[in-house]
């Protein structure tokens, strides 16, 4: 990224850097900011170390068979504090005959300063995940004797993995982190972030986000400054920073390519005027006026629909079909032909037109936004095409553990401005009493599609992943699940009334894999849904999953055609609605063969309250338009109560 185009345009900049402060305060003048500068920390050696001590005689009477050094002044520091009580030379002599990992290039300069070179360097960047794979890679550890040289805060997940791997691991922490000796720079910084008196706010360090938060509460404004950081730019020099913001429940709007400093502060100059802009336009719909999706005067709350999601009486059974705009309507196809898939996806205009019209031509019940479950992952960082003839395919697959730290966690949502754009378009071109609904991906088929690159026979990559590292897993679906959760927030905000989850390749799971590795991901998204706003969870391939979506929740529960409907209500409870569940394959057939079969879904519903008449999957290209009509038509005529 060029520096010659990267502009902070006037906008109030705050850091909280130690080291590098006047450096940092250069650059953003450098590149058009106000920089507001405050030194958020400093670091303070463990005066009465026992512990160092410990691993210094360890090491040199052959108790260790490897370290690690996260860190240069660490590296430092443990050299100071150990050739108190042994000899110097001894000590370097027995490190050097040992294998020495550094994570990243600071602890590589401090060895070298004394003559040592490590014989590992971990990658950028220099994520714990990082020097986990290395470690894989190149350095056996099972049954070794690890010292592991640590500051401030103990990182459990890397200590958990190194002894996943069989290392005894020699816990060394050398110095820590606490506020400066002057705190007055660092007190009015944050009470102008509190204020909202600054735009952007950069951390270099993942106990700047500590001693930030400390230092807020100690103040009385940790809730207000949360409150404020949501309504900023927040960006973070790399993975390990912006984990730390994430487990405090902060944003994370910019990471540069390259953890470093000064690559920070060109993308930030670069990118925050557009994401200060997307960021509160955003707020403004979701801060604004509620969603009328629980106003019950609203002309479609009591649609046929939105009463059978409720699970309360209709005259008729409602009914929409999955992929109803889609390629067997020659329409969507003149459409399709002038623009690649996912440009059409980002023209609200067109997406709106293409919905509209089907619609109108099957005379279904309730609309979906014409989208798709992917374009959340492009601002997540995977890099999406929808090939010729291939479909989908991610070209920067998450094909390691470490992989899973380059996904961004989708806090800033302006970048998908677009689909709440047709959501807002949809709503206002349909009939008022039609109902709309919002859709996403639910996390593990996102997460699948993520890790195999496009579709997949056997999810291979993704249960080895699943089941070799679970850290890296569950790391991936919380990302993916806080995502989805304000995506879908965000669409209802913007104009639907119901929301729908889309599994399309969960059933390759058994129930205790769903139920270990999925299930409390898809709960915590149900959970996070605007109260009130009805959620149809819908998974295919594995009917003995039911029970289990029933408990991970929704209103409605999507049911595909390979269990009978009045067994998969009878499983997930009648308290529920269901929606479902016509074989599409069935839209092929001849018309009176259609008819039997939208008779036999009725029956098995048996007219009981909250049956939502659907596929079992989306409608197939190969589909005769008039056929999908008279699905709504036998529907309607056959349901009239």
């Amino acid at each position: 990224m060029s520096t010659e185009t990267a502009n902070f345009e006037g906008l109030r900049v705050a850091s909280l850097e130690s080291r590098n402060r006047a450096e940092m305060a250069r650059l953003i003048e450098k590149l058009g900011g106000q920089p507001f500068v405050s030194p958020s920390m400093r670091e303070v050696p463990i005066a009465t170390n026992p512990a160092a001590v410990e691993f210094a005689q360890k090491l040199i009477t052959g108790g260790i068979d490897a370290m690690i050094f996260l860190t240069g002044v660490g590296f430092r520091h443990l050299l100071a504090q150990v050739e108190k009580h042994v000899d110097r030379e001894r000590f370097l002599h027995a490190l050097s005959d040992i294998t020495t990992i550094c994570r990243g290039p600071k602890p590589v300069a401090a060895m070298r300063e004394v003559g040592l070179t490590p014989t590992v360097k971990v990658p950028e960047p220099n994520t714990w995940r990082d020097l986990l794979a290395t470690i894989d890679a190149q350095v056996p550890i099972a049954n070794l004797n690890v010292g592991l040289q640590e500051y401030g805060i103990t990182n459990h997940s890397l200590v958990a993995g190194l002894e996943a791997r069989g290392a005894q691991v020699l816990q060394v922490r050398v110095y820590q982190w606490d506020f400066p000796e002057d705190t007055t720079e660092l007190e009015a910084n944050i009470r102008a972030i509190a204020a909202l008196e600054r735009d952007v706010v950069m951390f270099t360090s993942a106990h700047q986000v500590v001693n930030m938060l400390r230092m807020a509460e100690q103040l009385g404004l940790l809730q207000d400054v949360r409150d404020a950081l949501r309504q900023m730019v927040v960006a973070s020099v790399g993975p390990t920073t912006s984990e730390m913001l994430r487990e405090q429940d902060l944003p994370v709007d910019i990471e540069p390519e390259h953890p470093k400093m000064g690559p920070l502060v060109v993308a930030a100059a670069a990118r925050s005027s557009q994401v200060l802009t997307r960021k509160r336009r955003i707020a403004s719909t979701l801060s604004g006026p509620m969603t009328d999706a629980l106003d019950q005067n609203a002309p479609w709350y009591d649609s046929p629909f939105l009463k059978a999601c409720r699970g309360e009486p209709t005259d008729v059974t409602p009914v929409w079909l999955m992929r109803q705009a889609g390629r067997y309507m020659e329409e969507y196809r003149a459409v399709r032909g002038q623009v690649t898939f996912l440009d059409l996806c980002k023209n609200p205009s067109l997406c709106s037109e293409i919905m509209c019209t089907a619609v109108k031509r099957l005379g279904v019940d309730a609309a979906i936004i014409f989208s798709d479950l992917l374009p959340i992952l492009e601002p997540m960082g995977l890099d999406l095409e929808f090939a010729k003839g291939e479909g989908p395919v991610i070209h920067n697959p998450l094909k390691t553990a470490a992989d899973v730290d380059r996904v961004k966690e989708l806090e800033e949502l302006g970048s998908l401005d677009f689909v709440f754009e047709t959501v807002r378009q949809t709503r206002a071109d349909l009939p008022e009493d039609m109902p709309l609904i919002g859709f996403a991906g639910s996390p593990f088929t996102l997460a699948s599609y993520a890790i195999e690159g496009g579709s997949s026979r056997n999810y291979l990559t993704t249960k080895s992943l699943m089941y070799s590292d679970e850290g890296a897993w569950t790391a991936l679906m919380q990302k993916l699940s806080r995502s989805i959760t304000r995506y879908l927030n965000a669409q209802i905000a913007s104009g639907a009334q119901v929301v729908q989850l889309f599994d399309s390749w969960v059933g390759c799971l058994g129930p205790y894999d769903y139920r270990r590795y999925v299930l409390p991901h898809v709960a915590s998204i149900i959970d996070g849904i605007t109260p009130g706003v009805p959620v149809i969870n819908f998974a295919t391939g594995n009917p003995a999953l039911l029970p289990l979506l029933a408990e991970a929740g929704g209103r409605v529960i999507g049911v595909d055609w390979r269990v009978s409907l009045a067994d998969a209500w009878k499983t997930v409870g009648y308290d529920r609605s269901v929606q479902g569940n016509l074989d599409p394959i069935t839209l092929l057939g001849p018309r009176d063969e259609l008819k039997r079969r939208v008779k036999l879904v009725l029956d098995e519903a048996a007219g009981r309250a909250g049956h939502i008449f659907n596929l079992g999957h989306g409608v197939l290209q190969q589909t005769p338009v008039d056929n999908a009509i008279a699905v709504v038509d036998f529907v309607h005529e056959l349901s009239q109560r």
